[in-house]
């Protein structure tokens, strides 16, 4: 069976890669996800796809008449023509909970670097002057402890930092489908999210029931001063309008793994601004998160080459 990883993976990677496909008696194939001749040419003789970020179209799945199995390494499927693998009769499977611990810890790195205001600081202590700071500086710094952090989802990672943040000080409150009185938080419909939370940090899949669903009018609803956090997708997120709350300081600063549009414009007026904290998509892009997202991987290609259920099958 061979299986064909679309991403611009590191030599580690490939590494990880390579000993789980010869355990599982697999060819295992990676392709540059800029690459796409090579894709072509690759998928054609595929079996399984392991998706990472890069767009799967109706044309890609088309052009691979073998495949059976679309392998999300991750949970969101949004990246996937799911009508087109269903028209095909390609199966996709995605792995919550794989990356859970990483978002986490990438969740609470950019609610501390925005209250820390380390977009500003790191760079001016690099040019040697970070003994001469603005004096007002302190008036836009803070800490966790006191504060209140509403969830919007709570799932894996979001739950997992509850408990975190709750250690540190926090008042942890959430939003979700339904209540979950065994974890740590106080469950509160979204409007009382958002109007009381100082911390915002959003941990929903990318539905078209969620598509900007933090748009201007949510946005004017959040405690002024609050701060906004999107490990999630960019989508989740009406970006003018988060850029006019920003500049119109309603809002302290934003912390961003995310983007609408992606890889992010360069001329993206997110970019600018002192008051927010980015990164290229890498919350949940860790060593032991891929470890884990390939074991799942490679334990589905042993279910489907048994005709065994796949775990996790969306298709």
């Amino acid at each position: 069976m061979k299986a064909v990883l679309h991403y611009r993976a590191s030599d580690g990677f490939r590494a990880m890669l390579a000993r789980h496909a010869r355990a599982a008696g697999v060819e295992a194939v990676v392709v540059d996800e800029f690459d796409d001749a090579a894709f072509a040419r690759e998928i054609a003789g595929a079996e399984v796809l392991l998706h990472v970020l890069k767009p799967v179209t109706a044309a890609m799945i088309g052009g691979a008449p073998g495949l059976r199995l679309i392998q999300k390494l991750g949970v969101g499927v949004n990246t996937i023509d799911l009508d087109a693998a269903r028209a095909a009769g390609v199966a996709v499977s995605n792995m919550p909970g794989t990356n859970s611990q990483a978002v986490a810890e990438m969740a609470l790195a950019l609610m501390l670097s925005v209250l820390r205001r380390l977009s500003y600081l790191d760079p001016l202590t690099r040019r040697g002057r970070g003994w001469a700071p603005d004096p007002d500086l302190i008036d836009g710094v803070g800490e966790l402890a006191g504060r209140t952090v509403g969830f919007v989802g709570y799932g894996g990672s979001a739950s997992r930092l509850g408990a975190a943040l709750e250690a540190l000080g926090a008042t942890v409150i959430y939003t979700a489908r339904s209540e979950k009185p065994e974890l740590i938080g106080r469950f509160a419909p979204l409007a009382r999210v958002l109007a009381e939370a100082d911390i915002v940090s959003l941990h929903l899949p990318l539905t078209p029931q969620t598509q900007r669903m933090i748009d201007a009018r949510a946005l004017a609803a959040m405690k002024p001063g609050a701060i906004l956090i999107n490990t999630a997708r960019g989508g989740l997120v009406d970006e003018p309008a988060l850029v006019s709350a920003l500049r119109s300081g309603r809002l302290r600063g934003a912390g961003l793994d995310v983007f609408d549009r992606e890889p992010v414009d360069p001329d993206n007026p997110l970019l600018g601004l002192p008051n927010v904290v980015v990164a290229p998509h890498q919350a949940w892009l860790t060593p032991e998160t891929l470890d884990r997202s390939l074991a799942a991987a490679f334990e589905n290609i042993r279910r489907l080459q048994a005709g065994e259920p796949l775990l996790n099958q969306v298709v």
